[in-house]
């Protein structure tokens, strides 16, 4: 009878990970346009409220804005699901990813409808910009639940 000995409880266990670097700047710049976004939202619900054109066009800024800060980790997300090397991809980061590219064309969407004129925008501006929150809340919650994005 075999008897295990401390050694084999002692050994350590290489877990495969990612590339620190990458998952440094993508934690950096990940939470950035979602910031943005959220703005976006506040922004068309005061303009909704008060027909005030300074905050059309402070939504649609800060949804541009957020949008090209978006893009730097969207293009380190798509290497890290699609192109794994060392460790598996589960069905969770697949869900982050998705609603997290489906937000983005909503809120590409969103800019595209905030170029109409005055107060023509409402309410497609807020239901936009409510998607958009609301997928890339998912897309958050889906990737706390994810061991792989863990540095």
């Amino acid at each position: 009878m075999l008897i295990p000995t401390m050694e084999v409880y002692m050994t350590p266990v290489n877990y495969p990970t990612r590339s620190n670097f990458l998952m440094a700047i993508y934690y950096w710049l990940d939470s950035i346009p979602f910031g943005f976004f959220v703005a976006g939202l506040i922004f068309d619900i005061v303009y909704m409220n008060t027909a005030e054109v300074l905050w059309n066009k402070a939504s649609a800024w800060v949804i541009a804005i957020g949008l090209v800060i978006a893009i730097i980790p969207r293009l380190i997300n798509l290497y890290l699901v699609w192109f794994p090397k060392t460790y598996t991809r589960n069905n969770v980061s697949l869900i982050g990813f998705w609603c997290y590219g489906f937000a983005i064309l909503t809120a590409i969407l969103n800019s595209f409808v905030h170029s109409r004129d005055a107060y023509a925008s409402v309410p497609e501006n807020v239901i936009l910009s409510i998607i958009t929150v609301a997928l890339v809340s998912i897309a958050y919650i889906s990737k706390s639940f994810d061991d792989n994005h863990k540095l």
